[in-house]
């Protein structure tokens, strides 16, 4: 089969999945497009050390030469930062394409849960979920991370969904696709920089134990798909909610002036934000997701 053909998996992650050991799924759009370089391949070693720490296997998910790599080595995951923007930023819908023509490419949230899933990983950790652009009514501009969430079965740990994006609508989608949305110790969804989007989860969870048993009994009832698990950005990290909306309104309308849109649309947004704030969302950035880290190794374990 192509799928085995294209598929590579790392000796660690192969040995621990045989094992059933925890393993926790880490995407490269983060490393590649999410910050900027070295800042970014320092935060994926930082996230892979935090896996390690809290007893199991990180594999973090690219695409090179085609092939769908899971676990990179030290050397992959450095070049991932130094090539930053300029390598490709795929998707589910790209993932085809660039194994066809032997390419490199970071993967989303969406492009990672499907290669996670493939392979049976059960938790992936991300910063923050893509979901519905601001203006969707007249762009439909909708994350591919949504109806990803409802087809791969595994956990989604992440701070909520990015603040630059329509969160009410968001968690319209999320329901329409039938993804259960748990809180992580709070009844509140975030908003990724933020910790109260104003909006509420579907259920409180105190325990990854709980957690644990949500997914297993989604799964065993043949509910496919994602359980997202929105866990808040830690109090003494979260900005000023009235500070970051004025930096993104800002923000989407320098974007508008440049006719930025698609995938170009969320590094735009997330670099300018970084620069309105004094550099303070990227410290959020990187706090959020490596307390997102800790919380996934928990969960793993417990799933094991």
């Amino acid at each position: 089969m192509l799928q085995d053909r294209a598929l590579e998996v790392a000796d660690e992650v192969r040995q621990a999945l045989w094992e059933r050991r925890p393993v926790v799924a880490l995407e490269s759009t983060l490393i590649a497009h999410g910050m900027p370089y070295p800042r970014n391949a320092e935060t994926g070693r930082r996230l892979e050390e935090e896996i390690r720490a809290g007893g199991a296997v990180p594999a973090t998910i690219a695409v090179l030469d085609g092939r769908l790599r899971v676990g990179l080595d030290e050397k992959s995951l450095e070049d991932l930062g130094q090539r930053g923007p300029s390598i490709r930023k795929l998707s589910r819908r790209d993932l085809p394409i660039a194994v066809a023509r032997g390419e490199d490419g970071a993967t989303t949230v969406a492009a990672t849960a499907a290669i996670a899933a493939m392979v049976g990983i059960r938790v992936f950790v991300t910063g923050g979920i893509g979901g519905v652009h601001r203006g969707a009514a007249e762009t439909f501009d909708v994350s591919a991370d949504l109806p990803e969430l409802a087809r791969s079965n595994l956990v989604v740990i992440s701070a909520g969904a990015k603040a630059i994006l329509d969160l009410a609508a968001t968690r319209e989608v999320l329901e329409t696709w039938g993804v259960p949305v748990l809180g992580w110790k709070t009844d509140r969804f975030p908003a990724f920089f933020y910790r109260d989007s104003g909006l509420e989860v579907d259920q409180r969870v105190e325990s990854v134990t709980e957690v644990a048993a949500i997914a297993r009994a989604k799964w065993d009832l043949d509910l496919d798909g994602a359980v997202l698990l929105a866990n808040p950005i830690a109090e003494e990290f979260a900005l000023d909610r009235q500070e970051i909306e004025k930096a993104i309104d800002e923000a989407l309308q320098e974007a508008e002036r440049q006719g930025l849109a698609g995938k170009e649309l969320t590094p735009f947004l997330l670099a300018r934000v970084e620069k309105l704030t004094g550099g303070r969302s990227l410290d959020a950035n990187v706090e959020l997701v490596l307390s997102n880290a800790r919380l996934g190794a928990a969960l793993a374990r417990e799933l094991v």
